[in-house]
């Protein structure tokens, strides 16, 4: 498949985001997600590939749901 056949998927759609579509997503800012990340990195919704940082979309939704403020 060439790169422009390739087909595009949503991010609504998505398993797992990257920081900065789940700034966009989530409507955090970058600074205060990475943040998150960091102090939750052992909390089951990050995956890490290599230096990057994938966000699993239910679980940060289930984990944001528990918070009263971030």
């Amino acid at each position: 498949m060439r790169m422009a056949e390739q087909a595009q998927v949503e991010i609504k759609d998505k398993f797992c985001l990257t920081i900065d579509e789940a700034s966009a997503y989530f409507n955090i800012g970058e600074k205060k997600l990475r943040r998150i990340v960091t102090d939750n990195i052992d909390t089951g919704f990050i995956i890490q590939n290599g230096v990057k940082f994938l966000i699993k979309r239910k679980q940060f939704e289930t984990f944001l749901e528990s918070l009263t403020a971030i």
